[in-house]
């Protein structure tokens, strides 16, 4: 049983986006339209560059604004206000989640590639507010994003938590390697799975997986 393999796991950490609600809110059509505009505006290209260069900077640095930082020198704080004001009308409550999520014994945190505001709003948005002990987002990486090892430590040194009494959750399969190799338990939450080493368990429904685990 799924829940066995948890049982020593006291810290509960959870990415936001495509994890927390459905990729079918498609919020990121939204985020990617106004990073694209960003990178127009701060390269100076046209909308196709831009678009090319905005997907090649999240496949080679982890995300448009870490490419940005080390190949433009982008102050971070403009950008994380204007890819992330967008809609969030295609969110909506889960009280399901929200009750799977406080059954769950032990520390919840949330930890995002984006910044803590806006996952504080998907967040409410979600009906999940109270839910968690902590919200941690890039800034509190110094903006070093996921996948990167030196990410995870600066945000799990802050929080106190210890890895081998850890799980995460996540929809990018790349950034559940390092909490592999730390030692934490590893799901991928998505609708298909991506078969890898350090990948221990795969939902498509994140509420199911979770009760799961505290149903007895």
């Amino acid at each position: 049983m799924p829940r066995d393999a948890f049982s020593h796991v006291d810290t509960w950490v959870f990415d936001l986006d495509n994890t927390l609600y459905p990729p079918s809110a498609r919020l990121f059509d939204q985020i990617e339209v106004r990073m694209t505009q960003f990178v127009m505006n701060a390269t100076g290209v046209d909308r196709p560059e831009a678009d090319r260069l905005r997907k090649h900077y999240w496949a080679s640095y982890g995300t448009t604004l870490a490419g940005l930082m080390r190949e433009h020198d982008v102050d971070p704080a403009p950008y994380l206000t204007e890819v992330h004001d967008i809609s969030f009308d295609t969110l909506t409550p889960d009280a399901d989640l929200a009750a799977r999520i406080a059954a769950l014994p032990g520390r919840k945190i949330v930890y995002t590639n984006g910044c803590a505001p806006y996952a504080e709003k998907v967040i409410a948005a979600r009906g999940l507010s109270g839910q968690f002990d902590a919200i941690y987002g890039v800034e509190h990486a110094d903006f070093l994003p996921k996948p990167e090892a030196g990410a995870f430590a600066k945000v799990f040194e802050q929080d106190g938590l210890v890895p081998e009494r850890a799980a995460m959750f996540e929809d990018d399969p790349r950034n559940l390697a390092v909490p592999h190799a730390l030692g934490m338990r590893t799901v991928h939450v998505a609708e298909a799975p991506s078969p890898a080493d350090h990948i221990h368990h795969h939902t498509d429904d994140l509420a199911y997986f979770l009760r799961l685990l505290t149903d007895r």
